[in-house]
């Protein structure tokens, strides 16, 4: 269930799935959001292309999965077991992958409402040629 937030899903949120993403939601605080946000960050930065620019140490992988799993032990065990039941029963594991996609999304704003992660990502900006995409966005 963990991997579900690394998993990409083509699937399409219903009513129950989304009573699951806002039971998850709910029962999770931004220090809880901020610690997934460090699972999936170290789980990319394990990835070859980004061990270069974001090589994790061992010691903080371990802490960033322990604290990861003690969240959805805490969600899927106790906070909201009665939600995650019945998507279960009538969606399956796509059903759950999409209300911790929705848990996921919830994780990475917490992280993009910070001033200098905003400043980093902005500074793409710099280096667009806007010529070439005003010619694509905008033609005469």
């Amino acid at each position: 269930m963990a991997a579900a937030l690394l998993i990409p899903c083509t699937c399409f949120a219903s009513p129950l799935t989304d009573a699951l993403g806002q039971c998850l939601a709910d029962n999770t605080t931004g220090k809880d959001r901020k610690n997934l946000a460090k699972w999936i960050f170290v789980g990319i930065a394990a990835h070859p292309e980004m061990k270069p620019i974001a090589a994790a140490a061992p010691k903080s992988v371990e802490t960033a999965q322990r604290t990861a799993a003690e969240l959805f032990t805490k969600l899927i065990g106790t906070s909201c077991v009665k939600e995650m039941r019945v998507v279960i029963k009538a969606e399956g594991a796509d059903g759950a992958r999409v209300a911790f996609e929705y848990l996921g999304k919830i994780a990475m704003q917490e992280l993009m409402g910070n001033k200098e992660v905003s400043a980093t990502i902005g500074g793409v900006e710099r280096f667009i040629d806007q010529s070439k995409l005003d010619s694509v966005l905008r033609p005469k």
